[in-house]
């Protein structure tokens, strides 16, 4: 079996990218109207919304960059896992409810929709929508380019496919997330959400047992040995010292109640009472599937200590060479898809809300009503959209690495600090008002595109993230109690008041 483990891990992935497409022609018969398309027409179980939630969470950052930064900064890197497992209960606590509530009175089918009737003005809408889809492109270039660059890697192992250019990887995993996100749109993309979700957790099981096989002391002998060779690194708060961690929760705590992605999918489930299963459903596929985060990076950074593996040419290669040394071939296989997964989870997340952003919000924003026939432009916009982030991935890697960096800024920080305020706080304060909202995002959006393009290094540790943050949510605040309170319509007044 050892000899076969490339065509294992091709065939792996092969096989889930063909569940992709026949997923996307399953649904494309559920979906009549772009209600469907956005919001599966808030139609869905409380088990597909909860595993649908938690993996578009753990995109390729959670399979590569996860075990990466616990091999480079230690413990620092479980305040993520931590903070981000809080997160998710303040995020149902504040939002959850009241966004499925005024979906539903209001038929909306994007976030934009919601924060316009919320603050009824369309100037909030349309600063939402241009912070997604500046964010959108960024998640979008990173995620088909770290598609294309495992593929390859994948594939050039084996003897068929040894010659595959990056070129050849980024059209074949595009062209199946394009394939199934066209044809069944988010219905396609939460039921593959699904069987995303199942991998992971499994994925993430079967790597801690594996990981704790490494020693003859498990876990604890691996921290013993980090524990002697980098003292600061297992400390409470890791090498990236207590700024950073601290810092973490505003980002992934507080803003994981920010993210499109995962908010959007708060406004499909079928009854607002299956809110409480959910929530710790959601909770426990994300701590299942982070195991894989956590225990390869520390037997990683312990097996190089130890000299059983060569040192890391990068922290990221800590997953690959660990499968490559540790796992057996089937184990591998089911990794590297659950890795597939991840990304794809992610990027079709993405690819509909930017869609939806385009198509519905920016001109409903500008001209007072969205565009005719919703759903054929929603397929096309979503053909294009892919195409253009796979572009910028392409250009970015081979002629200007920092395009996608600086697109890359409107990531999870900004949709943080942009959204946070105008939706959770929002949605539990009467008195916010649509300047404050205005003033937050516009603050957020500079903040974080400043820091980007000029390189600032801020002193202690502290990320520009956590400066937007703090920064818009000051503002939001502090504006909203200086401007006249809003009257609120009826519906909304409601709303807020359960």
């Amino acid at each position: 079996m050892e000899a076969y483990r490339q065509e294992i891990i091709v065939g792996a992935v092969a096989v889930y990218m063909i569940f992709c497409v026949l997923t996307g022609l399953w649904a494309m018969k559920r979906t009549k109207n772009s209600s469907d398309f956005f919001i599966a027409g808030r139609s869905l179980g409380p088990i597909v919304v909860s595993l649908a939630l938690f993996s578009s969470t753990l995109s390729g950052f959670g399979f590569v960059g996860g075990p990466g930064l616990v091999y480079s900064i230690g413990v620092s890197a479980f305040w993520m896992v931590v903070i981000s497992s809080s997160g998710y209960a303040l995020g149902f606590f504040l939002v959850a409810k009241r966004i499925r509530m005024i979906a539903e009175l209001r038929n909306c089918i994007s976030l934009p929709d919601i924060v316009a009737a919320r603050y009824n003005s369309e100037a909030v809408r349309f600063l939402i929508a241009v912070t997604i889809v500046l964010g959108v492109m960024g998640y979008l270039a990173t995620q088909i380019l770290a598609m294309a660059v495992v593929m390859q890697a994948i594939m050039s192992g084996t003897v068929m496919f040894a010659d595959i250019g990056l070129l050849a990887c980024v059209v074949i995993s595009s062209a199946v997330l394009i394939f199934y996100c066209v044809t069944g749109g988010i219905i396609a993309s939460v039921y593959t959400d699904v069987v995303q979700g199942a991998i992971m957790m499994i994925a993430g099981c079967l790597i801690l047992f594996t990981a704790m096989s490494v020693f003859d002391g498990g876990i604890q002998e691996a921290t013993s040995i980090i524990l002697a060779d980098d003292t600061e690194s297992m400390m409470p708060f890791g090498a990236a010292g207590i700024m950073a961690s601290l810092g973490w929760f505003f980002v992934f705590g507080l803003g994981l109640a920010g993210q499109p992605h995962l908010v959007t999918k708060m406004m499909m489930n079928k009854n607002i009472s299956d809110n409480r299963r959910i929530l710790p459903m959601s909770l426990f596929g994300y701590i299942m599937a982070a195991l894989l985060w956590i225990s390869i990076g520390v037997i990683m950074r312990a097996a190089v200590i130890d000299g059983v593996v060569p040192a890391l040419t990068l922290p990221d290669d800590a997953a690959s060479v660990f499968l490559s040394f540790f796992t057996n071939p089937l184990l591998a296989g089911i990794v590297f898809a659950g890795l597939f997964a991840a990304i794809m989870s992610t990027s079709d997340a993405f690819l509909n809300i930017g869609t939806a952003a385009i198509i519905h919000d920016i001109p409903k924003a500008i001209r007072g009503h969205s565009i005719k026939n919703e759903l054929f432009w929603a397929r096309i916009v979503t053909v294009l959209l892919a195409i253009v982030a796979a572009s910028f991935a392409l250009y970015s890697h081979y002629k200007d690495a920092t395009l996608v960096a600086i697109l890359g800024a409107f990531g999870w920080a900004t949709f943080a600090a942009s959204i946070f305020p105008v939706l959770a706080i929002g949605l539990n304060w009467k008195g916010a008002t649509a300047m404050g909202a205005i003033t937050a995002i516009v603050a957020a959006l500079l903040i974080n595109f400043v820091v980007q393009l000029a390189g600032l290094v801020l002193p202690y540790g502290i990320s520009g993230g956590l400066v937007s943050f703090v920064t818009s949510l000051v503002l939001f605040i502090g504006v909203s109690l200086i401007t006249q309170r809003p009257e609120l319509a009826a519906d909304m007044e409601a709303v807020l008041d359960i």
